[in-house]
Formats: C-alpha cells, structure tokens, sequence
C-alpha cells in the first residue's frame, strides 16, 4: 500500500467520523438510540465481512457478541467500573481472547463444518447461560449507565454521547479493515476464498490466515456486543441464540465484502426496518426483509458494497488523462528541464 492511498484511507475516515458526528447532533433521541444499535450490529458484521473474504462465513457470531456483553455488563454491575473506553476494552478483550482459544480448534474446517461449528458453539453458550440464575438466567441482568472519562451525563445528553463512542468505535473499526484488507496479509487472506491450495504452495498458511480472521472477527463482536449492551442497559442470553447469528450473517450478504462502510449502511436499514415494524407491518416485515435481501442477491450478488466500488470505477474513467489532453502533454513538454 503507498503512502498515498494510505494518506486517502485516513483522511476519509476522519472526515466520515467528524461527519456522522455532526449529523447526530440534528437527530431525536430515538434514531441516536436506532443509529447506536445499529453501528453494534454492523461492528459484528465486519467480523463476518472479514471471514467472508477468506472464503468463509460463521453463522456462531452471537457467542462473541454475548461474552462482550456479558464480561462488560458483570464487570460494570458487579465491579462498579462505569467508564465505557474501558468497558469496550474489557468486552472487546475478553471476546478476543475466545476467539485465540476457539480459532485454532475450527481453523483447519471449511464450508457447512464451519458455520455449524460456530453455530454450535454458540447455542451451547446460550444454553449454559439460561441455567445460571446467579446472573439472572434467561431474564438476564441489567446493566448500569456508563460514564464518559469521568462525566456522568444527564438523560438527555447520553444518548448523543453513547451515539459519540459509537462512531469513534465503528470508524476506527471501519478503516482498520481497509488497511487489513488493502495490506499484503489481507490480500492473500482473499486469495484463500479462491485457491486455497495454491496459496499454501507459495508459502502462507491457510490455518494462521484462518486464525488470525476469526480473532479479528472475535475482537469486533465484543466490541458490538459491549456497546449494545450499554445502549440497551440490558443483556440476557438470547445475545447468543442463533436468530441473533443469523441476523448478523443477514447484514453481511446484504452488504458484501467489497465495502466496509456498506456493512453499517447495512445494519441501519434492518434496525430501521425493526424499529417502524411494530407499527406498520408487525406479522410481515421478516418476509419483506427477506425478498429485499433475495432482490440483492440476484441483482447485486456482491451485495450493496459493489454499487460503491461501480461508481468508483465510473468516476475513474471520466477522469481525463495525459494521451486525451494534447494540450496538457505539451504543458509538460515545456516545463521539461
């Protein structure tokens, strides 16, 4: 990756942080809570977007987004520890920490053995959730209000300042993986999806690529599970039940892998479309769902992303260059030593 394209990565994350920002100042509190959820969700997508690349996709990601919640809500109810940066960093470490136990124990596994896998492993942690009554069984426990480096907002200010750490978090979130995916590693981790077994005779191993995917996705569904669980002041074992997976995987097919800013875009249209349910189609809003998700995959099999990189790529070639400009090339002769 060159300086510049490195340079451009940043500036337009920065620029994308400070602009979501201001925007949240004009929002009702309401749609700072939908727009909060809904970044938790898209940072446990992310995850999913980068296993997707490497050819392969965890139907098991509530296990990571529930033990960010859970280790972050016990520490902040039980420990008395309020301050969310630290929090995050408790959920998202602990989830971490699964993930270097788990990843090499399902690395060597592909396709369907894979997502069952995962799947598996997270239904099992449900289940040993609902039995454990000391930390609420399956009503769960609630989770106190977080404090901001010291300050303690009023009702009114904390949700602008939980909707504030969220865009921090999932925009830091968002242009570490186009660094990962732009980098050397990245690069190879995309071409195991297409030959697994060629990239093992160049010298990289598919097993240390794998692991180092799943850790990355671990690390990223407790980060999302940390912050729902503060936005929601609630946790409860269904965090890990494989509805809660499935919606997850949702938003990465609706997304693709070609976008990460595309895997937000995502999330925010299945909170919005959760939120106005209720009131406008409460029995069919999963079948809706469901038939723009099937519309997606049939027009845009590379999910909403490659509408992003196809305009990028038209704007690229208006661009006009030196062999199309006789008047720029003789501007350039001139200035020639």
């Amino acid at each position: 990756m060159t300086h510049r394209k490195a340079s451009h990565i940043l500036t337009a994350g920065l620029l994308g942080g400070i602009a979501l920002f201001l925007v949240g100042l004009l929002l009702p509190n309401w749609l700072l809570f939908t727009v909060t959820k809904a970044a938790g969700y898209g940072l446990v997508a992310l995850g999913i977007v980068v296993l997707m690349r490497g050819g392969l996709v965890s139907f098991g990601q509530g296990m990571v987004y529930c033990i960010g919640a859970y280790t972050s809500g016990l520490v902040a109810s039980r420990l008395g520890v309020s301050d969310v940066f630290l929090l995050l960093a408790i959920g998202g470490g602990a989830s971490t920490l699964v993930g270097l136990l788990v990843g090499p124990l399902i690395a060597r596994y592909r396709g369907i053995f894979f997502a069952m896998l995962t799947v598996a492993l997270s239904m099992v942690l449900y289940g040993i959730l609902v039995k454990q009554n000391a930390i609420g069984g399956s009503d769960g426990f609630n989770v106190p209000e977080p404090t901001f480096l010291g300050w303690a907002p009023g009702v009114g200010a904390s949700d602008l300042a939980l909707y504030a750490v969220a865009v921090v978090v999932a925009t830091a979130a968002a242009t570490f993986c186009r660094f990962y995916f732009d980098s050397m590693p990245g690069l190879v981790a995309k071409a195991v999806r297409e030959n697994e077994l060629r990239v093992e005779y160049l010298g990289s191993s598919v097993f240390n690529i794998t692991v180092r995917n799943f850790v990355i996705a671990a690390g990223f569904g407790g980060l999302g599970g940390t912050l729902n669980g503060l936005a929601l002041g609630h946790v409860d074992p269904l965090f890990s039940f494989w509805t809660t997976s499935g919606e997850f995987v949702f938003i990465a097919i609706l997304s693709g892998h070609v976008s990460v800013s595309a895997v937000f875009v995502s999330a925010l249209i299945l909170e919005l479309v959760r939120s106005f349910s209720n009131r406008y189609f409460p029995e069919t809003w999963q079948l809706l769902l469901g038939a723009f998700l099937l519309v997606v995959i049939l027009f845009l099999p590379n999910g909403l992303g490659s509408l992003w990189e196809e305009l990028r790529k038209r704007l690229g070639r208006r661009k006009p260059s030196v062999a199309s400009d006789p008047g720029s090339l003789e501007r350039r002769k001139e200035v020639a030593p």
